[in-house]
């Protein structure tokens, strides 16, 4: 036994000992102190002379410290010993590093001839060609690996060659095909390919894209080329023709409804709601699922009431109350409840019937968190009815309930609001003071704008005036009174025209005129923030609200982009930075597609 554990202490021995030298060498490398790095590396390989990691350390090392033949020879050496065509583009380098390009260029071909005798070597040569940057040797090293061995990862490596290279339409290639052996990956190289893409079908390298998928199609009947077609589409706006590819390949057997749900998704975003209508329709017809099919079928509806012209408010409270009757109260079925107890209080004024509605579901046999979402509603509603103490009752039950959790900070951050409402700011204020560190970063905003608004304002008039007809006004946005709400901020611009509240009031009016499609006038609001209040803490939301509405709805987008500029080069501490430069960059694609854009 004692000799066993001789062995063992003595392996442990070296093992640590090793260890301290590797970290030793690592360190001195790491400081520039080659010399001492040199004597640690050189003790390391006498103990294991075939460790290619050292091998190659100790060759950098030599070469920082100018002793290119001592590199020459320990590099002859190893390739004697291994013949392994790495210690040939090694051997090449050193050569490039002593000016001596003719030479170099005689090694580099002699490792690459060598790969094409063993296939196998291919992966450890290309790297040390891309270890030195040498991008067009490790290029010619994977094309032929890929074209030997059939093995797809090597694209990805590719890919990634020609991006350094900008050869764009060469890297779309290799991640296509990449992609299309390895569908995991998806995602991550269409967010890649994002930076590339603009809404502009016309810009240089949607066409390059397109024009590779196009040609894929031709002679391949694989679906991953048509599902990338309708990405494709779907950058550039083209719902409808996404929507088409998506509902061929469903049909074919070769899609899945995800596709249709995703480019309806992508539609509504981009305020495209007859696409996203018609992509909702079809699921409800074609779903199996029947959870599926009440959600899409709620969505539609939902869709119909707020975002497309004339609804048939009559019929689709019929289709709510078919749904129900249908399915039931259930888990499943709340967001459906929901959605029309919105549908009754907010657009057929039929409050009472709503919360009627809700109060029986509560009787119903549901989870916690569908009872607290239902409470949560019923709020709402009560709020919006003027009973505030009836309402913050159970925002409280819902926060007591779900401690912690996303919905119990909404339910505190609407208590907050709702005692803004009723003017008792202090209450709301000491509210809101908790929540600005809510774990939610959306909850975390939203309190901290309203916080700021009620410290900001309450103070220098003993009636509160300006900062109760803000809060009258808000109300009134909340009821859903829009046109009340508009009158209401008029009344306070005009009233209070220096206030410092003012702001705020052309804000929230702006953003009220946009909800019902009067564009000029968002417009003007947010110009004379602009050119008013500069020097305030809205301005980034001004410039970004202006951005946003002269791309997406008046169709200038060379206004988009100057207002797009004005936050990435004076605010890059806004919330709407990052947004701002992803928006930019596809902007100056449209615009100047021969461009290269760096940010």
């Amino acid at each position: 036994m004692k000799p066993l554990m001789h062995m063992f202490i003595g392996f442990f021995s070296f093992v640590t000992f090793a260890q301290t030298d590797l970290d030793l060498a690592e360190s001195y490398y790491n400081n520039g102190e080659f010399e001492k790095a040199s004597y640690y590396f050189q003790k390391l390989l006498d103990t294991q002379p075939n460790n290619s990691n050292y091998i190659f350390r100790l060759v950098e090392i030599q070469q920082e410290l100018k002793q290119f033949q001592a590199a020459q020879t320990l590099l002859e050496n190893q390739y004697k010993r291994r013949n392994n065509p790495q210690f040939l583009v090694e051997l090449g380098y050193n050569f490039q590093l002593q000016n001596q390009s003719q030479k170099a260029i005689e090694f580099y071909e002699t490792a690459l001839e060598s790969v094409s005798e063993t296939p196998a070597l291919a992966y450890a040569v290309a790297l040390r060609f891309e270890t030195h940057s040498l991008v067009d040797q490790a290029i010619r090293v994977y094309k032929f690996a890929l074209d030997h061995t059939q093995n797809p990862n090597y694209e990805y490596r590719l890919a990634g060659l020609y991006a350094e290279k900008k050869d764009i339409e060469n890297m779309f290639l290799s991640y296509l095909n990449f992609t299309k052996n390895n569908p995991t990956y998806l995602n991550q190289i269409l967010r890649l390919f994002g930076d590339y893409i603009s809404e502009n079908a016309s810009a240089k390298y949607n066409l390059i894209l397109k024009k590779i998928i196009l040609q894929k199609l031709q002679n391949s009947s694989s679906e991953f080329w048509t599902k990338m077609l309708s990405w494709l589409y779907s950058q550039q706006n083209d719902f409808s023709k996404a929507l088409t590819l998506e509902k061929a390949m469903f049909r074919r057997g070769g899609g899945s409804l995800q596709g249709v749900i995703d480019v309806g998704l992508w539609a509504k975003t981009a305020k495209r709601y007859k696409v996203t209508s018609e992509a909702l329709k079809f699921v409800v017809l074609n779903a199996q699922d029947f959870f599926l099919k009440i959600e899409a079928k709620r969505q539609w509806l939902v869709l119909e009431t707020e975002h497309l012209p004339n609804p048939d408010l009559g019929r689709i409270q019929s289709d709510y109350e078919n749904l129900l009757e249908t399915y039931g109260i259930t888990n499943e079925t709340t967001e459906t409840l929901l959605s029309y107890a919105q549908f009754l209080a907010f657009n057929t004024d039929q409050k009472n019937d709503a919360v009627n509605r809700l109060k029986s579901a509560l009787e119903a046999n549901l989870s916690s968190f569908s009872s607290s979402k239902i409470k949560l509603k019923l709020a709402d509603i009560l709020g919006s009815q003027r009973q505030f103490n009836r309402a913050l009752i159970y925002y409280t039950q819902v926060h007591t309930a779900l401690k912690n959790s996303t919905l119990a900070q909404e339910a505190r951050f609407k208590a907050a609001k709702t005692s803004f409402y009723k003017g008792d700011f202090d209450w709301a204020e000491t509210q809101l003071n908790v929540l600005k560190s809510s774990t939610s970063q959306l909850i975390a905003n939203d309190a901290l704008d309203l916080l700021l608004l009620i410290t900001d304002h309450k103070f220098g008039d003993s009636l509160q005036s300006p900062l109760t007809m803000y809060a009258k006004a808000d109300f009134l946005k909340f009821q859903n009174k829009k046109k009340e709400a508009l009158s209401a901020l008029d009344a306070l611009v005009k009233t209070h025209p220096t206030h410092a509240i003012v702001d705020q009031a052309l804000m929230l009016q702006a953003s009220i005129f946009e909800s019902v499609n009067d564009f000029e006038q968002a417009e003007k609001n947010y110009l004379t923030i602009e050119k008013t209040f500069s020097d305030e803490i809205l301005i980034d939301d001004a410039y970004f609200a202006l951005a946003e509405l002269y791309r997406n709805h008046l169709k200038l987008n060379q206004k988009a982009l100057n207002y797009y500029e004005k936050i990435i080069f004076n605010h890059q501490d806004s919330i709407h930075f990052v947004e701002s430069k992803k928006q930019y960059r596809k902007l100056r694609e449209s615009l100047e597609p021969s461009s290269t854009i760096n940010l």
